[in-house]
């Protein structure tokens, strides 16, 4: 937490808020575990001599479940206690590193896989993000709120960076335990990760509305709004299921003969460069704008993700892919932000969780079509396809919000 409120005061942001701090440390936990799991997982699935159509579509049911339980959450958040919430969510977390690790039958890790948190995108597709969005929101005053979601975004992709380079440690163990037990053990560690997040939450006061305060429905005045931007998100949100981590790590792996310690050690510094992408978001955004932020960064990393898969040599591959990850992920503050600041704050919980919704949906439809394109040929042709979707993602969203500023843009 010191790094927290050092970079903190580097983005303006003064002191951090006990509640803040305290989702930041969940934040981080999560990041981690994400990470780890969703390198562990195609590993595993192939060590139990499933392929890669069978690896996209758990990555399929993890974001199916994700979607359906981030909109119950969407749909009570603004009458119920946000801390107990968290802490039933947290519960669920444990029950699903149990549950891969005592599970090897696909139909079991299927139903393990929709009812449970384990996050492919290590990104927003979690039904924690909305109820932690909304109270990171309620932290900050308008100036200070992209500075705030840029550290929430920040402190992800620190976790998520360390996330990558520990499952190097199957490498190391594997030999002594068997690569099946060692994961096992992975998704053991998820658990006590979950229980670690628990005991965080418990600390954060009580979240609950007033009964004069709790609106009498999820949306209210933004909600044509909301269900324009949902609609975009979702077009990015299924380009960016075509090169979901563990789909990508597959086709590394498989294409180049990429080690496990390797393709780690690539996700690592992706993610480090992505954690580096979210002050500069922050800063661009008071220069340009959000909207702005959003769409001329994310252009050219699309761009580069189209001419991966032309790349001759594995390093060739590497390079574009490390040279997009910050151009990739500075549109996530200020999209967050830009959500928050257009809707009233008793919606924050319910827009986050009614954008995520449907971007967690659209991006479970694409994995598995990913994974058969990637069994039918060697070349990426599902990295072109994000590409090329989400180059039209920007254009749309940029037409359709560029002239809709938050209110901190207007004065």
């Amino acid at each position: 937490m010191h790094v927290a409120r050092l970079i903190a005061r580097r983005l303006g942001l003064g002191g951090v808020p006990p509640v803040a701090r305290r989702l930041l440390l969940v934040r981080a936990l999560r990041g981690f575990g994400d990470s780890f799991v969703s390198l562990a997982m195609p590993i595993y699935l192939l060590a139990l001599g499933y392929d890669a159509f069978h690896v996209g579509v758990i990555s399929t049911a993890t974001l199916v479940g994700s979607a359906a339980l981030t909109l119950v959450v969407g749909m009570v958040a603004h009458r119920h206690d946000r801390r107990l919430l968290l802490q039933a969510a947290t519960l669920i977390m444990v029950a699903t590193g149990l549950g891969f690790a005592g599970l090897d039958g696909f139909w079991p890790l299927l139903v393990v896989a929709v009812l449970g948190t384990f996050n492919p995108s290590v990104g927003d597709a979690s039904f924690f993000i909305p109820i932690e969005q909304s109270l990171m929101g309620d932290t900050a005053a308008p100036e200070r709120r992209t500075a705030m979601f840029a550290l929430y975004s920040l402190t992800g992709a620190l976790a998520v960076a360390l996330g990558s380079l520990f499952i190097g440690v199957v490498d190391w163990l594997s030999p002594r335990l068997g690569l099946v037990e060692t994961i096992k053990g992975l998704f053991l560690l998820y658990a006590l990760l979950g229980v670690a997040a628990f005991t965080i939450y418990r600390r954060l006061p009580p979240q609950a509305p007033t009964a004069e305060a709790a609106p009498k429905t999820a949306l209210g005045p933004s909600r044509d709004r909301v269900v324009h931007l949902a609609a975009l998100f979702s077009l990015d949100a299924f380009a960016g299921g075509f090169v979901l981590r563990p789909l990508l790590a597959l086709w590394l792996l498989e294409t180049f003969d990429m080690p496990i310690v390797a393709a780690g050690t690539v996700f690592f510094w992706s993610s480090l460069l992505s954690a580096c992408s979210y002050p500069l978001s922050a800063m661009l955004a008071r220069r340009i704008g959000l909207i702005n932020t959003m769409v001329f960064t994310h252009l050219p990393s699309n761009v580069l993700l189209m001419l991966v898969p032309l790349m001759p040599s594995a390093w060739l591959v590497v390079a574009l892919l490390l040279l997009r990850a910050p151009l990739s992920t500075m549109d996530v503050p200020a999209r967050t932000s830009y959500i928050m600041a257009v809707v009233t704050p008793p919606e924050r919980a319910a827009a986050a969780s009614f954008t995520a919704v449907p971007r967690t949906i659209a991006s479970a439809l694409s994995p598995t079509f990913a994974g058969y394109l990637f069994a039918l040929s060697p070349f990426g042709w599902p990295l072109v396809v994000a590409g090329a979707l989400k180059i039209v993602y920007d254009l749309l969203l940029l037409r359709g919000f560029g002239r809709l500023k938050p209110p901190e843009e207007e004065s």
